[in-house]
């Protein structure tokens, strides 16, 4: 059996996010009074009453509309409403009942599934009550006034969602078991028809309007029993050239699905080339220390000959040289050429994040680097590394025990780096050291 799914949709600016922000208890969507802000399905795992259910926030619907981005937005709700068991259709007694909502309910009684009318922005009954019985005309069965921003009259109306629910489910991969990818870079790089291309439907809007995808959607893919979580992230750009407050919160929002991630894939136009923006933006998942994949995307476009794809990796070494062990990619996300390969880099990068070296192992290593190349000195006095261990993973964190903190030099803590590397590679993920000082008993 399904897990239970629950879509809430409406027509513009009837609440839909606040409500959905509620139910996850998370302000996971965007809340904003312009209309269209919402334009992906946005998921968040829910629970009410010992059920789990997946809510799904949708976009406002513009039924026959001639605009291309409102049809997006049609398109992702259709799939919504098809994924869901019950749908909650979110009206707003502050505007009354209108031809919009009267065209929705006709289309969502074409469902044949179960359907909640929530009546919001219902801040006073008994001064609201006129207001709140217009909405009868609709002929629902199930009617709920309720105050998503006041939180008031939802207990009601979540009882009733739940008494639709499924009893009986397919059992759930454990939570260790699965990888977290945030797709990242700046806007129409091929974000969102990757994870397209990845799931097989179009999960998310694709479009060449810049700025498409606005919110960090959450994408569940299982493959070979693994089970992956990909992010698709609103495009970033640099913050200056964010004019509108949803760009900036979808730029926040941006950063907060690199938080979540174990891995990021830094999605680069191959026609377009490396820009600054893409450095940047590279840069954000490598000082939170995350698994990198820089994937070129549109290579099926590009004019080659036999130096081609070596001119592009010195393209990338030069650019990311801070970050020389990220993997990388050269893919079409949209005729899905290599695609499936990053699966095998995501594997790889997880296991490296994970890997624990033993500290015996690592002070060999130590003893053998330091014997070809000694430690540096300043003003006669030298550098003593006593030993190395490792603390943690994700990503791999190792303490140095010295003398003196301020005899390491940037060069000779990256020398360490490489040695290690070379050891036990760790190819796709940042290596983290830490210096402690610690007191010489010899001296």
């Amino acid at each position: 059996m399904s897990q239970n799914i629950v879509a809430i949709v409406g027509r513009p600016n009837v609440g839909k996010s606040t409500l959905f922000n509620y139910i996850a208890n998370s302000k996971i969507s965007i809340v904003s009074d312009e209309p269209g802000v919402t334009r992906d399905r946005i998921y968040a795992d829910c629970n009410w009453l010992n059920f789990n259910f997946k809510l799904i926030d949708t976009g406002g619907i513009e039924l026959n509309s001639t605009d291309s981005m409102l049809n997006h937005i049609k398109t992702q709700v259709d799939i919504a409403i098809e994924m869901a068991n019950v749908i909650i259709f979110v009206v707003s007694v502050k505007d009354g009942l209108v031809d919009l909502d009267r065209e929705i309910a006709n289309f969502l009684r074409k469902t044949n599934k179960p359907i909640i009318l929530c009546i919001n922005k219902v801040d006073n009954f008994k001064k609201q009550e006129n207001e709140i019985y217009e909405f009868y005309e609709l002929g629902f069965e199930n009617i709920f006034a309720v105050s998503a921003s006041n939180k008031s009259g939802l207990g009601d109306m979540l009882d009733k969602m739940s008494t639709y629910f499924y009893t009986d489910f397919d059992e759930k991969i454990e939570e260790s078991d699965l990888t977290k990818i945030a797709v990242i870079g700046k806007p129409n790089s091929g974000k969102s028809s990757l994870i397209n291309k990845l799931l097989g439907e179009e999960r998310v809007i694709v479009s060449n309007i810049a700025g498409t995808t606005r919110d960090a959607i959450d994408t569940e893919i299982i493959k070979d029993n693994k089970k992956y979580i990909f992010i698709d992230t609103a495009g970033l750009r640099r913050k200056s050239a964010i004019k509108d407050k949803i760009e900036l919160y979808s730029y926040f929002r941006s950063e907060i699905a690199i938080d979540r991630c174990d891995i990021a894939i830094v999605m680069i136009d191959a026609i377009e080339g490396i820009s600054k923006i893409d450095t940047t933006i590279a840069g954000i998942a490598h000082e939170k220390g995350k698994g990198i994949i820089i994937a070129i995307n549109k290579w099926d476009l590009v004019e080659k000959d036999d130096k081609t794809i070596y001119k592009f990796k010195n393209e990338i070494k030069e650019a990311f040289s801070y970050m020389s062990y990220a993997e990388i990619a050269f893919i079409s996300a949209k005729t899905g050429k290599r695609v499936n390969e990053l699966y095998d880099k995501i594997d790889l990068i997880r296991n490296n994040q994970l890997m624990r070296i033993k500290t015996g192992t690592l002070n060999e290593i130590l003893l053998n680097a330091i014997s070809l190349n000694d430690t540096p000195q300043d003003k006669g006095k030298r550098l003593k590394i006593f030993y190395i261990t490792e603390i943690s993973v994700e990503p791999p964190t190792f303490v140095l025990f010295v003398n003196d903190k301020e005899l390491m030099h940037f060069s000779y803590l990256r020398y360490l780096e490489n040695k290690i590397r070379e050891a036990f590679s760790f190819s796709g993920t940042s290596i983290k050291f830490i210096l402690q000082e610690k007191k010489d008993e010899n001296s």
